[in-house]
């Protein structure tokens, strides 16, 4: 599959993969910060923004998908960022294809099984109507039931457009995503360790790696080192952009 891809930027090739719910456009703000430097890759991945749909989606799929569009660009060495389940997708490449990947770097996610965390999410989403959907506050109101955090709401509703028909639509394919969600919770598959640079980026109120998961950490990615953000959570990236830039340029640069 041939993903929807913004590209900006010059100079070595830097990947940019974005998390559950996102778009090329969640990444945006780091790609522009990045762009005198590195050559961007920022993409959407399937049932995502603006790339193509599909039933199944596991992050070996996810993975060929990437580098299948890279081939198409003639983009053969990269270094590569993940968000979340991004980052489980930049892990699966690198595990996959070590000799392609020259630098990897992990925002805010460990290489182990997930705990549900989004069935909430889910539920909101599938319980409103797009049909009868008037405008973004609406949907706004709908969802507030089931997702109380207004940053988080605000997120989701990112992804609502309307279609030729002035008819609402998600960028994300809800069905999708719910019927593949325990596969989006599963650790990457390995045969072996990737044995270059690696840098997790933690963000310091999320527990989404943990001290526990040290020894799956170091048993795949041995040669890692981890940054931590203090006074952000999960989404990181976009609570601290700047600290988040230094870091991501200052490992890429080193």
């Amino acid at each position: 599959m041939i993903l929807h891809t913004d590209i900006t930027g010059q100079g070595e090739p830097l990947v940019l993969i974005h998390g559950l719910f996102g778009s090329y456009e969640n990444l945006g703000v780091i790609a522009r910060a990045l762009q005198p430097q590195f050559k961007l890759i920022n993409l959407d991945l399937r049932n995502h923004g603006r790339s193509p749909r599909a039933e199944d989606m596991c992050y070996q799929q996810l993975a060929v998908d990437v580098f299948d569009t890279l081939d198409t660009l003639d983009i053969e060495n990269f270094a590569v960022l993940g968000h979340s389940m991004g980052g489980k997708v930049a892990m699966q490449m690198a595990l996959s294809q070590p000799t392609r990947i020259k630098k990897l770097i992990l925002a805010d996610i460990s290489p182990v099984v997930n705990e549900p965390r989004h069935q909430r999410i889910l539920k909101g989403l599938a319980a409103i109507d797009l049909a009868l959907l008037t405008d973004r506050k609406h949907a706004d109101s709908l969802l507030q039931p089931y997702v109380d955090e207004l940053g988080v709401r605000q997120f989701l509703l990112k992804n609502l457009y309307k279609d030729a028909n002035e008819q609402f639509q998600w960028r994300f394919n809800l069905q999708a995503l719910v019927t593949n969600y325990e596969q989006l919770l599963a650790a990457p598959e390995a045969t072996g360790p990737y044995l270059g640079e690696t840098l997790f980026i933690k963000g310091g109120n999320s527990d989404y790696i943990q001290a526990a998961h040290q020894p799956q950490i170091l048993a795949l990615f041995p040669n890692a080192s981890v940054k931590i953000i203090q006074g952000t959570g999960h989404w990181l990236h976009a609570e601290k952009p700047a600290a988040f830039t230094k870091i991501v340029s200052d490992f890429l640069l080193r």
